[in-house]
């Protein structure tokens, strides 16, 4: 068995190679970012409601004024490391990161981890899974 394993990673070592890499990314996403826990609509409404949780939309301009969560605050994630300032003041307080289906988000919660927040929560599916629980979404 194991001479048969050898012998196919000599002979098709780029696909073994591709493999490793495939399986590398997968450990990767179930780890996810350090100190960042994904949380469904209904954990975020808790940490709102309970916790006084501050939600960050780091989508586009035109894509907050589409529909945002009720009293989040907006810094596109491009914005993120330049406005910093206006988010500091919530750093012992849970944020919630959220973008259109979750994965601007990922970016901004490096930079909020890298800015010293602690209590960091990305909202899994982002305001897509937000709509599909069929919670409202301001427009104001």
């Amino acid at each position: 068995m194991l001479e048969q394993l050898n012998e196919f990673v000599i002979n098709q070592w780029m696909l073994f190679a591709a493999l490793i890499i495939i399986l590398a990314m997968l450990v990767k996403s179930f780890v996810g970012l350090k100190g960042v826990v994904d949380i469904n609509p209904a954990k975020a409404i808790q940490l709102i409601n309970h916790e006084d949780a501050v939600v960050l939309d780091v989508r586009t301009e035109d894509e907050f004024k589409e529909g945002h969560v009720l009293n989040s605050m907006h810094i596109p994630v491009g914005l993120l490391e330049n406005r910093i300032k206006e988010i500091e003041g919530h750093k012992s307080k849970p944020v919630i990161v959220n973008c259109r289906t979750g994965s601007r988000s990922v970016s901004a919660c490096a930079v909020l981890r890298k800015q010293g927040f602690t209590s960091i929560y990305k909202l899994a599916g982002g305001v897509l899974a937000w709509k599909k629980a069929n919670l409202p979404l301001s427009k104001s």
